[in-house]
């Protein structure tokens, strides 16, 4: 009877752990991409962003989320797509999937210069 208990407990044990750990596994790492955008595909709802040291291909859905904000300035206003260009500096935030592409889940248009008051 002791033995059962033992062994039940064991397996309880074990199923929480392995839940545990394909949780942990299927939890995306944030990440972050910081650059001028290079290029843009509308129709692949892609930009390349080129950072210091390397080019990124950033992906984006209808779930993304786009913000402007400049220089040192607290305020951030809400945008959408059409409104980074080329050219453009961007803050993108997300995660890499399994085929090691990045897919941004927010990104912050950076202003350079504060508006005229």
């Amino acid at each position: 009877m002791l033995k059962k208990r033992v062994a039940l407990s064991c397996a309880g044990v074990l199923v929480l752990l392995s839940l545990m750990l394909s949780f942990a596994q299927g939890a995306a790492k944030e990440a972050r991409v910081e650059g001028r955008i290079e290029f843009s595909d509308k129709n692949q709802s892609m930009f390349a962003v080129r950072g210091e040291h390397s080019q990124t291909n950033v992906h984006y859905d209808a779930s993304t989320q786009w913000v402007s904000q400049y220089h040192a300035q607290k305020k951030v206003d809400t945008i959408d797509a059409s409104q980074v260009k080329d050219g453009d500096y961007v803050i993108c935030v997300g995660s890499y999937n399994d085929k090691k592409e990045f897919h941004a889940t927010k990104v912050s248009k950076r202003l350079s210069h504060s508006p005229a008051k």
